[in-house]
């Protein structure tokens, strides 16, 4: 149980900081909450990426068994991250409007 809660203050701290970071030096405020789908593809996928291309039905298909194994802590750790990643987005914008410009 405190491994959970670790794992998700860990995940929502490095997802936030990745996303801010980003947003401050791309100005492009929701990108990371758009990429986020891919990193947790590369999290939860022991397939290498390279091997979606030449091998992609054997590919796609382990990704499935391994999305559907997923336990409820491995999703509670995953969603925990992309909330860090919406919370940076909403951060960045009121930052924003209150007349801080980063970069």
């Amino acid at each position: 149980m405190v491994q959970l809660v670790v794992s998700v203050v860990l995940y929502f701290v490095i997802f936030f900081g990745i996303a801010f970071i980003l947003n401050m030096l791309l100005r492009k405020t929701w990108l990371m909450a758009c990429l986020f789908p891919i990193v947790m593809i590369f999290i939860i996928d022991n397939v290498s990426f390279i091997s979606y291309f030449t091998s992609t039905g054997e590919s796609f298909s382990a990704l499935g068994d391994r999305i559907v194994g997923l336990t409820i802590a491995d999703i509670v750790i995953l969603l925990s991250g992309f909330i860090g990643t919406i919370v940076s987005g909403f951060v960045i914008r009121f930052l924003r409007k209150s007349g801080y410009q980063m970069f």
